[in-house]
C-alpha cells in the first residue's frame, strides 16, 4: 500500500465527465479547493460530486480549502502589459487607480508604502521583475528597475525577507471559511501565516461557525520560517507552500528549509504537505521530467506526509495520469530503506497514555514482522501519532466517524475503515476487526496483527492497551 498521501487540487480540468472518478481510482486521498479561483457556488458543486462519489466507490475522501489569504498585487494596465527595462524608474503607487497603469507607474491593491523602506528589494510576479526601493514619498514607492521584463495585470508583490504586515485572514477569508463550513470541508489551509496567534484566530473563527474543522497552516512567508515551532504547534498540519516562500527566502535556500520543515513537523507530531510545481511539466505533457520525479522522491524520502498538485489537475490536460505518475514514484521511493524505519522519539518520555501506546505498538510491529496494526479511534489522534514513525506496516483506523476518517486520509501510512464499536459486542471487537481485514485481502492466516483500543469503547483519548493476535488462532475474548 502506498504510505504517502496524494492531494490534488480541482478546477476546470476536473469538471470532464468522469475525471473525478478516474482520479480517485488513481488514488487520490483529497482534493482541495483553491478559493482564489473560483466562485463559492462552483466548489459546492464539485463538494457534492467527490461525497456522491466517494460514497459510490466506498471511500472517505478528505476536502481541504485553501483561503486566498492577503495577497498582494499591482492594479491593472490601461494598454495592456508594459515592458520594464534595467534601470529604469518605476513606481508602485498605492494611491494610483487600480485600472491606469503604465510604464512608469502602476496602482496597488494594499498600503504597501507602510511596510518599505529605501533599501527593501520588491519582487514581483514570483520574482521575475525586481525592483530596488529608492524612496518612499506619501503613497508613492520610487523605485529602481534591477531586473526587467514584461509585466502584466494583477501580478503579486513580495518583500525579499519578508516583513509585510498583512493580517492571514482578510474579510474575503472569512466569508470563504463560512461557506467551507457550509459544505463540511475538513481542513482550511491559512495563506500567507506569520505566527501562532494567526491560526489561533483561524481556530477562533472556526469555532464560531461551529466548525472542528482541521487547520493546515501554510509556511510561505520569511517570518512563518523563524517561527515555525510555535506555527506548527498551534496548527493541525503544516503545508510547505513553496511558490511564495521561495520567492522570499531565495530558491537555493529552500530545499534545506524544507527539509528542516518536514523533520519538525515529524518531531512535533503533525502531518506536513509539499506543494507547489512538484509535477509542472505535466500541466502540458503526459510524462514528468526527471527533475520532478527527483522532487517527489526527495520529499517522501524526508517524510513528508502527502504530496499537492496544483495547476497540474485543476487546469491540465491529463489530471488522472499526473495522479497516477505521482502515486508510481511514491510507491517505488518507499521501498527504499531510509522510508521503512524510524528511531522517532526512541529516547524520549511520554506523557500521555495513548501516545505510548501508540509508539510501542509501531515499534513492536516493526520488530515482531506484523502485517497490519488496526486501531480503534474516535478521533484519530493515536493513529496521527503512529503515522508519525516509519514503516511498511499499514495502520488501519476504525472508526465510526466518517469526520475522522476523512481526517485520517492525510496522515502518513494511515488507511481509514468504518467500524462502530457502539453495535459490537466490546468482546466480539478483535474478532470483527480481524474478519474485515480478512474480507477486505489485507491479512490472511498466519499473519500478525496489533490492535490497539481503550477499556471504555467509545471514549475519546481513552487508548490503554494493544493485542498481538495471529490470525487464524482462536479469540476466546476480547482481552
Amino acid at each position: 500500500m502506498r504510505r504517502t498521501k496524494i492531494i490534488a487540487t480541482v478546477g476546470p480540468a476536473t469538471d470532464a465527465p468522469g475525471m473525478l472518478e478516474h482520479m480517485l481510482e488513481a488514488g487520490v486521498d483529497l482534493f482541495r479547493l483553491n478559493y482564489s479561483h473560483q466562485d463559492g457556488g462552483r466548489h459546492e458543486e464539485r463538494v457534492a460530486r467527490i461525497r456522491e462519489l466517494s460514497a459510490r466507490l466506498g471511500v472517505e475522501t478528505g476536502i481541504i480549502a485553501d483561503l486566498q489569504g492577503p495577497k498582494i498585487r499591482i492594479g491593472k494596465f490601461g494598454n495592456g502589459p508594459v515592458t520594464l527595462s534595467e534601470g529604469q524608474a518605476f513606481i508602485l503607487d498605492v494611491a494610483a487607480p487600480v485600472v491606469a497603469g503604465d510604464a512608469h507607474r502602476v496602482g496597488v491593491t494594499y498600503p504597501l508604502h507602510e511596510d518599505v523602506k529605501p533599501g527593501h528589494t520588491l519582487l514581483l510576479d514570483d520574482g521575475s521583475i525586481v525592483l530596488k526601493v529608492k524612496e518612499v514619498a506619501g503613497m508613492e514607492i520610487r523605485c529602481k528597475v534591477q531586473v526587467g521584463g514584461e509585466l502584466s495585470d494583477n501580478k503579486g508583490i513580495n518583500l525579499l525577507g519578508g516583513g509585510l504586515s498583512a493580517p492571514s485572514l482578510t474579510e474575503k477569508d472569512l466569508v470563504d471559511l463560512r461557506h467551507g463550513v457550509k459544505i463540511g470541508v475538513d481542513y482550511f489551509a491559512v495563506s500567507f501565516v506569520r505566527n501562532a496567534r494567526d491560526v489561533e484566530e483561524t481556530r477562533r473563527q472556526l469555532i464560531r461557525a461551529g466548525s472542528a474543522a482541521g487547520i493546515i497552516a501554510k509556511i510561505e512567508r520569511a517570518e512563518a520560517v523563524e517561527r515555525a515551532e510555535e506555527i506548527i504547534e498551534a496548527a493541525d498540519a503544516i503545508m510547505i507552500a513553496r511558490g511564495d516562500l521561495g520567492v522570499e527566502i531565495g530558491d537555493a535556500v529552500l530545499p534545506a528549509i524544507q527539509k528542516n520543515l518536514i523533520t519538525l513537523a515529524r518531531k512535533k507530531n503533525r502531518p506536513s504537505i509539499t506543494a507547489t510545481q512538484m509535477m509542472q511539466s505535466m500541466i502540458d505533457n503526459q510524462i514528468p521530467l526527471r527533475a520532478e520525479v527527483f522532487d517527489v522522491a526527495n520529499a517522501v524520502l524526508d517524510g513528508t506526509d502527502a504530496v499537492m498538485l496544483s495547476a497540474e489537475t485543476s487546469v491540465g490536460k491529463f489530471p488522472d495520469k499526473v495522479v497516477q505518475a505521482m502515486a508510481r514514484i511514491c510507491e517505488e521511493t518507499e521501498k527504499q530503506p531510509v522510508a521503512r524505519f524510524s528511531d522517532h522519539r526512541i529516547s524520549q518520555n511520554f506523557n500521555r497514555i495513548d501516545e505510548a501506546i501508540a509508539a510501542a505498538t509501531m515499534y513492536t510491529a516493526n520488530h515482531i514482522g506484523a502485517r497490519a496494526i488496526a486501531s480503534l479511534t474516535e478521533t484519530g489522534t493515536t493513529c496521527r501519532w503512529m503515522s508519525r514513525i516509519s514503516s511498511t506496516i499499514p495502520v488501519f483506523g476504525f472508526t465510526r466517524y466518517p469526520e475522522t476518517m476523512r481526517r485520517m486520509r492525510l496522515y502518513r501510512g494511515v488507511c481509514p475503515i468504518h467500524f462502530d464499536i457502539t453495535h459490537t459486542n466490546p468482546f466480539e471487537a478483535n474478532r470483527e476487526i480481524i474478519r474485515i481485514l480478512r474480507e477486505k485481502g489485507y491479512v490472511a492466516n498466519g499473519d500478525r496483527v496489533i490492535i490497539t483500543k481503550g477499556d471504555l469503547q467509545g471514549i475519546r483519548g481513552g487508548t490503554n492497551n494493544m493485542k498481538i493476535i495471529q490470525v487464524g488462532q482462536s479469540l476466546e475474548t476480547d482481552a
